[in-house]
């Protein structure tokens, strides 16, 4: 499956923002799917899963309360809403595709990844 993600930019500390990740190609409703980012000199981390209904999702303990994953199967995308932004929140964010149905927290479980968008918080 082919992943767009966007929705990135810089916010303040506290601020919003909202990612979107388009899907195409194999049935994208079949699959869990993730969000995971990549700090500067870090290695690309999980931040959320949902399953393939969208009825169960899972988040990294840091944005827990903050964050949430959504899907609208219908528009074949995914959302990931976060709130009350920290500048340790700054990173690549990268949509990915899961080779299950479930709501993994693994990277080797992912099999497609977007391209990555920017999100910066300022402090």
């Amino acid at each position: 499956v082919q992943l767009q993600a966007c929705g990135g930019g810089l916010v303040q500390t506290g601020g919003s923002l909202r990612l979107s990740c388009a899907a195409s190609g194999r049935a994208f409703e079949r699959y869990g799917m993730g969000w995971f980012r990549q700090a500067p000199g870090k290695e690309r981390e999980f931040v959320a899963s949902i399953n393939w209904t969208g009825s169960s999702t899972y988040y990294t303990a840091s944005v827990k309360g903050r964050f949430t994953i959504s899907r609208d199967n219908a528009k074949n995308t995914i959302y990931l809403q976060m709130n009350s932004l920290k500048p340790e929140d700054t990173a690549v964010y990268y949509c990915a595709a899961s080779s299950s149905v479930g709501t993994d927290y693994a990277r080797e479980s992912y099999r497609d990844w977007g391209q990555g968008t920017q999100v910066t918080v300022s402090s």
